[in-house]
């Protein structure tokens, strides 16, 4: 307990994470927009479900619920 570690140097941190950066493969614009897209589009469908669901989940609740015999 109580060492020490002997750190490397912040300029060598900071030539680590920059030839990292390098290896980076970005998409095309392209493809990105496509993607995101298709993100978007899934998302907002996914939402409309969802939404569709709760309302009627809801209603047959309610139904049930003033169900009076």
């Amino acid at each position: 307990m109580g060492e020490t570690e002997n750190k490397a140097p912040k300029q060598s941190w900071f030539n680590g994470l920059s030839a990292e950066f390098k290896k980076i493969i970005w998409p095309e614009k392209k493809s990105l927009a496509r993607q995101t897209t298709a993100v978007v589009a899934v998302s907002v469908v996914l939402g409309l479900v969802i939404a569709l669901l709760d309302f009627i989940i809801g209603y047959g609740i309610d139904f049930l619920v003033n169900l009076s015999f």
